[in-house]
């Protein structure tokens, strides 16, 4: 029956979101777009120029990747102050080591994680899920600590729960507990980088 409440309420709010999406111009989402990343980068603890730099890193890791390694890999890379998490799966140990040898190409890079799991491909119902559960945590860190929200990047890949971010370890440790009390969720990752 939870199973069930759960899926009827992440349809219901797919289905909410196209027909929201269908309505709206096509100037609306890059105006609304460009409001929403300059908000998010007035309240992160990044600079700008670093907040630019981690979502190049992002954008390029992934491209070479996917470029080299196609349909066999599902691939999402993070990236939060030049520290890169690798997620997705890959179809063997062989690829998944691959991902990140592409990765660490990419200049400027501090850090890198790979999560990656041997696995088949997600499929969009589990993603669905993942990206349920990212904003489940994200929605339980506003009632108490709203701050969290600007200070932590929340990800979620096959119900295992990415945490980043500069933090205190004061606020690493609420926002894991946090997480951790959220429905779906299997386990908590941290990736973070303190300020004390």
């Amino acid at each position: 029956m939870q199973i069930f409440k759960q899926r009827s309420t992440l349809l219901a709010a797919l289905l909410c979101t196209i027909a929201i999406s269908s309505q709206l111009t096509a100037c609306l989402p890059i105006v609304a777009g460009t409001a929403v990343t300059g908000g998010a980068m007035a309240a992160d603890r990044r600079s700008s120029g670093m907040y630019i730099e981690d979502n190049e890193i992002e954008l390029k890791a992934e491209n070479r990747a996917n470029k080299e390694l196609g349909d066999n890999i599902h691939v999402n890379v993070t990236s939060f102050n030049r520290n890169v998490l690798i997620t997705g799966e890959a179809f063997n140990q062989e690829s998944k080591a691959k991902v990140e040898e592409i990765v660490r190409t990419i200049p400027n890079i501090k850090n890198v994680t790979n999560e990656m799991v041997i696995a088949p491909r997600s499929s969009f119902g589990g993603r669905s899920t993942d990206a349920f559960i990212t904003s489940k945590v994200k929605a339980r860190m506003v009632p108490d600590h709203q701050e969290l929200v600007s200070y932590v990047k929340v990800l979620t890949e096959s119900s295992v729960v990415y945490l980043m971010g500069i933090v205190s370890h004061k606020e690493a440790d609420i926002a894991v507990d946090i997480a951790r009390g959220t429905e779906g969720v299997e386990k908590v990752v941290k990736v973070f980088e303190y300020t004390d």
